[in-house]
């Protein structure tokens, strides 16, 4: 800001300045003459004026590039892309739906039974809010060209909202993580103005075009995690364990800040996090929950990690079996928190462990003499909270209640299960039903990786994976493909949302 300021002064000003500068530095003596040496002030004057003065011209010449929406190299490669090989699904799609040749041709056609149709459309120009096209009408036997104009957040034009429902506009906070990076900024308002049009296909190739063009690499997956093996490789499980850590303490950052819901939700369904296959590991699980918890617990925010405990009444009591010993067993693995290790006195301080409930919950308040205070929980971690067959209640009722007791701290469910089970009076299934759905639905996903098998039966082959990557990433569906010569594997971007992607058009977007 200052070498900016310096530039703008008047140029008479910033003469004077110089000249005071060296006038100081070489002052003549009114008696002898001579130049005596400059002082180390006026040395140190001297040099951040000049310095200042090179960062002022520089920004001048170094500016407009700084502020270019997309460099030379993304603008070309993006014109020359789109022009090349999305003419037909997207480009002429949009001067349809966004402009008003859209709203012309549905008047027109009315008239002259389809002869006024839009035949060719070439992107021109990509600025930081609008898509630059021009567009080749054929009216009749008159051929002319057209200049459109396409706001990158635009919303279909009259006429043309039952061919092409419009979707909600992209949230600003989930943009303005994409903000540094103009390339990902251009690609997710694209990929929300694809959708529109119903050119699918595309949604993925533009996450593709990010990552190569030097974005964050939004979307993008580690290539030969091989998941059909089992026991995975220990990279593979760290792998995930620091993607889904990082999720958390992001979504608890915004959610301080106000920017993000205290109710948050993960869902990690690699196959040895599946409880439905027989891959399922359950000291994958205990890992992830302690990943997270330690992730958290370094910015200094105390976590209580919960399982639910045992539910029903008298006799018919029980535990899910996938949660069978967690609790235990969460307790006794190594945390490292012990003198001298890595983590020495995080557990008890700043990890605590308890089960779901309102009574679980620990405020701050003021305690006796020999404790001053009781430190309140910052951040609930629950493990896989999930209903059980056959059991009179549900685990939505003591949920609820934690929930509402933490406030507005952050509470992250792990691999939830929150829908009704079977339940011999119906408890489950019909009185109060549409609340636990709209409690469940409460919860806000902020990651996700799920595989996507070739039937709901066989969890073998892996077609492909859908996931968020973070509280505001984009939802991006991946397909496996395999390498020639047993080179490796890929997970190549196929299609990409706001919102969790629809089955059927998530199979449309699959090649044979």
């Amino acid at each position: 800001s200052t070498s900016v300021h310096l530039f703008n002064m008047a140029p008479f000003a910033l003469l004077l300045l110089l000249s005071q500068t060296f006038t100081d530095a070489f002052s003549v003596s009114s008696h002898s003459r001579r130049l005596t040496p400059m002082s180390a002030s006026v040395a140190s004057r001297q040099r951040r004026v000049t310095s200042l003065c090179s960062s002022a011209f520089a920004s001048v010449e170094t500016g407009k590039a700084e502020d270019r929406y997309l460099n030379d190299e993304q603008l070309d490669f993006c014109k020359a892309y789109l022009n090349e090989h999305h003419k037909t699904d997207v480009l002429l799609p949009f001067t349809q739906a966004f402009s008003d040749l859209g709203t012309t041709s549905i008047q027109k056609n009315m008239w002259m039974g389809g002869s006024f149709s839009i035949t060719d459309a070439t992107v021109t120009d990509i600025t930081a809010d609008t898509l630059f096209l021009e567009a080749t009408v054929v009216e009749g036997r008159k051929t002319s060209t057209k200049q459109v104009e396409v706001p990158l957040d635009s919303d279909p034009v009259e006429g043309m909202l039952r061919t092409y429902p419009t979707q909600p506009p992209i949230d600003p906070l989930h943009l303005e993580r994409s903000a540094p990076f103009g390339i990902d900024n251009f690609v997710r308002r694209m990929v929300r103005l694809c959708n529109i049009v119903k050119a699918y296909g595309a949604t993925g190739k533009l996450i593709q075009l990010g990552v190569q063009l030097g974005g964050r690499g939004v979307g993008k997956l580690h290539d030969d995690m091989y998941l059909n093996q089992v026991p995975h490789n220990r990279f593979v499980r760290k792998y995930f364990y620091d993607m889904a850590s990082q999720a958390a303490l992001d979504a608890a950052v915004l959610c301080s800040e106000g920017k993000l819901t205290n109710r948050m939700k993960m869902t990690v369904m690699f196959p040895e996090m599946n409880p439905s296959m027989d891959s399922y590991r359950i000291g994958t699980l205990l890992e992830l929950a302690r990943s997270i918890a330690i992730k958290l617990a370094e910015q200094n925010l105390r976590v209580r990690v919960c399982v639910q405990g045992s539910m029903g009444v008298g006799i018919f009591t029980g535990i899910p079996k996938q949660l069978n010993g967690v609790s235990t067993l969460l307790q006794r693995m190594d945390w490292e928190s012990e003198v001298g290790e890595e983590n020495e006195g995080m557990v008890g301080d700043y990890v605590n462990f308890g089960f779901v409930g309102k009574e679980h919950v620990v405020d701050a308040k003021e305690g006796d003499r020999e404790n001053s205070a009781v430190e309140q929980d910052d951040v609930f971690l629950i493990i896989c909270p999930q209903n059980m067959l056959g059991l009179e209640c549900s685990i939505i009722q003591p949920l609820s209640e934690m929930v509402e007791a933490a406030g507005d701290r952050p509470v992250i469910i792990l691999n939830p299960d929150l829908t009704d089970k079977i339940s011999s009076q119906g408890q489950q299934s019909i009185r109060g039903r549409q609340q636990r759905i709209d409690f469940a639905e409460s919860f806000e996903t902020i990651f996700q990786f799920q595989n996507i098998y070739t039937s709901g039966t066989s969890y073998f082959p892996i077609l492909g994976s859908v996931v968020k990557l973070g509280p505001i990433e984009p939802w991006v569906a991946h397909q496996r493909r395999d390498l020639v010569n047993d080179g490796g594997e890929v997970y190549v971007p196929v299609y990409a949302a706001e919102s969790l992607p629809d089955n059927e058009v998530l199979m449309k977007t699959f090649s044979r």
